[in-house]
């Protein structure tokens, strides 16, 4: 009898759920879709984007919940005019994962870069239990350019 290999050695990285779920996430983004980006997350899911304090979250605790969740996109995501996701690298451990890289933010008129590591955690239902960005205010703003 041959002894299954565990979880963790040959991950399926097209189907993992926080891989999958962040996928979509992305796409939801992209296309301006807030009511399913909103969905994506379970019920006590949350945002912290980027972690800390910020500009969009002065005490730095982030979003919980779907109507947080919400109010984080009006803030943040609903005042851009496009957003790209520039990732170098994919980090996959359990039903979490970390891409390295940069999202590229264009609003009025400009661009900013923001360089970091974003992770994304599913529940074994396919839904968002945390997306947690980690990118420095102060060097994104550094990087605003004229479109």
């Amino acid at each position: 009898m041959t002894k299954a290999e565990p979880a963790y050695l040959n991950i399926d990285r097209a189907n993992n759920p926080a891989v999958v779920a962040g996928r979509l996430s992305r796409e939801y983004v992209g296309s301006r879709n807030k009511a399913a980006w909103v969905n994506l997350f379970a019920e006590d899911g949350i945002v912290q984007d980027p972690v800390g304090p910020s500009m969009f979250d002065e005490e730095g605790i982030g979003f919980t919940g779907h109507d947080r969740i919400s109010d984080f996109w009006d803030l943040s995501i609903g005042t851009t005019e496009q957003i790209e996701f520039a990732f170098d690298e994919e980090i996959i451990c359990g039903n979490e994962v970390a891409y390295i890289g940069k999202i590229v933010t264009h609003i009025h008129g400009h661009i900013s870069e923001a360089r970091g590591v974003f992770t994304y955690r599913a529940n074994d239902d396919g839904k968002l239990v945390a997306l947690r960005a980690f990118w420095e205010v102060e060097k994104t703003i550094n990087s605003v350019r004229k479109a």
